[in-house]
């Protein structure tokens, strides 16, 4: 037994201290490869498909004023305010997953991060526990600035398309940093189920959750890009 606890010990030091170190290197360091991105090319060769995987790491400075705006508007209004949890959003979605039977997401663009950079898909208790302890870590080693940067970089933006610059440049023709507000929403308006909503062809709800994206985009707190965006 005192073995056994000797063994458990020392793997929770090496945990720690490795995650730890390893959400500081990232603080500068680019996230070029996710897990999602690993799993996905995996599901494209048991579909008998090459690997697709469109991806172009970009700092914040490249990157439209309107994209962190509009993600904050579809996914977290609280973002600049939070410490890394929306507990009003968590308890509301208990609720009504209790009062409905459905059950609704209500993770903060931090938490989405820490799941893009360091975790799989899917549920569970473990998962989410460790999603928990790395949206900790980053929320106090990167910053709201580098936790945007790291998210819009990672997130799953088409089939095979990850980040706001490989999306831009294959929809729309262009670079991150030249989006509009509306094609920044239209973006944004995609995250939920970006499989199955395609930017470059929107649907009628679409284009209706993108006009509601814009409208709030207005009304929350703006996002403090750094100094050498325009």
């Amino acid at each position: 037994m005192r073995t056994f606890l000797l063994h458990l010990r020392n793997a929770l030091i090496f945990f720690f201290v490795s995650t730890v170190l390893m959400t500081i290197a990232l603080r500068w360091v680019p996230v070029y490869m996710t897990p999602l991105m690993i799993i996905r090319c995996v599901e494209h060769l048991a579909e008998g498909d090459l690997p697709r995987m469109h991806h172009q790491w970009v700092p914040l400075t490249e990157i439209s004023r309107h994209a962190p705006q509009a993600v904050m508007a579809s996914e977290d209004n609280l973002f600049l305010q939070h410490n890394g949890f929306d507990f009003e959003q968590i308890s509301n979605a208990i609720a009504e997953e209790r009062r409905t039977g459905r059950r609704r997401g209500a993770s903060t663009i931090s938490q989405q991060t820490a799941k893009n950079v360091f975790l799989w898909n899917g549920g569970g208790w473990v998962r989410k526990g460790f999603e928990v302890y790395f949206t900790f870590l980053i929320e106090h080693i990167w910053g709201k600035q580098r936790i945007m940067e790291v998210y819009l970089n990672s997130i799953e933006t088409g089939d095979g398309i990850y980040g706001v610059e490989a999306v831009a440049r294959i929809n729309f023709g262009k670079p991150a940093s030249k989006l509009t507000a509306g094609e920044s929403a239209l973006i944004a308006a995609t995250l939920p189920s970006p499989l199955k909503r395609d930017s470059a062809n929107p649907t009628k709800y679409l284009n209706k959750r993108r006009r509601q994206i814009v409208d709030l985009m207005g009304k929350i707190e703006t996002f403090p890009m750094p100094e050498a965006a325009e």
